[in-house]
């Protein structure tokens, strides 16, 4: 990979160089990417083609952007520890559970992407609000949900890492330590789910291995035998839709 994108990079840093002797005369090899803008109030700002280039290299930042500012980190790791606890190996697929795992985070997150849609996506594409300005305030409604996901002792736990004593209220935590505390708390809440999921799977596995040992079957897997007992009960109790339902709860009850 890094063998085919160092073409790409040098390219990129050739543009980059050569843009400004090319921008002195007009001509076919003109670079209107690299040019600024004058304000009519004063100051410079980016031409439209050089932010559509920003944000394409922007874009490379989505999955990890997916992963520690939605709720896509709970849903994913408690889906994974259901399928350990069930004991059915790959089955569903990572695939599966990945996508089941991004359209819930899509479903949970509605309210907050349409939020960013009307306070800034309809105002910026109407030339309301600047660029900085659309991107301050998108990264505010994100924070104030992750806000509202966030224990307070683990702002506290970040805050002092940083040398900070405290915050009088949630606009005024910065965004550097919102995400490292919603990360932890979103962990420690997909791992009490996952452990709740988990007991009554245990539970029959125990039960399933000391008769196993009792009737002396010692070569016998008590696994293999405990699968089937697993999936009819998770069957019976319609285990995905309290899963999923579970999930989302977890969410609306803070917001």
């Amino acid at each position: 990979m890094m063998r085919f994108a160092r073409p790409g990079l040098c390219a990129v840093f050739l543009m980059l160089l050569v843009g400004p002797a090319f921008a002195q005369q007009p001509s076919m090899f003109d670079l209107p990417v690299l040019k600024l803008e004058a304000n009519p109030a004063g100051g410079q700002s980016l031409s439209l083609s050089l932010q559509a280039l920003v944000l394409m290299s922007a874009l490379t930042l989505l999955p990890s952007l997916l992963l520690v500012t939605t709720s896509f980190t709970r849903i994913i790791i408690t889906l994974s520890i259901l399928r350990q606890a069930l004991g059915t190996q790959q089955t569903p697929p990572n695939q599966v559970l990945v996508g089941l795992a991004l359209f819930l985070t899509f479903f949970i997150m509605t309210p907050t992407i349409t939020e960013i849609n009307t306070k800034v996506l309809t105002p910026y594409s109407v030339g309301q609000m600047g660029f900085e300005e659309a991107g301050t305030k998108t990264a505010a409604v994100i924070k104030a949900f992750m806000m509202r996901q966030t224990r307070q002792s683990d702002i506290v736990m970040i805050a002092e890492l940083r040398g900070e004593q405290g915050y009088e209220n949630a606009e005024a935590v910065p965004f550097t330590v919102a995400v490292p505390a919603f990360m932890i708390s979103e962990l420690r809440t997909a791992f009490t789910i996952g452990f709740l999921l988990y007991l009554p799977f245990l539970v029959i596995d125990i039960v399933v291995a000391s008769i196993l040992m009792s009737l002396g079957m010692m070569m016998l897997s008590p696994m293999l035998v405990s699968l089937p007992f697993k999936l009819l009960l998770f069957v019976i109790v319609d285990g995905w839709a309290m899963t999923v339902s579970s999930l989302v709860e977890s969410f609306s009850q803070r917001i």
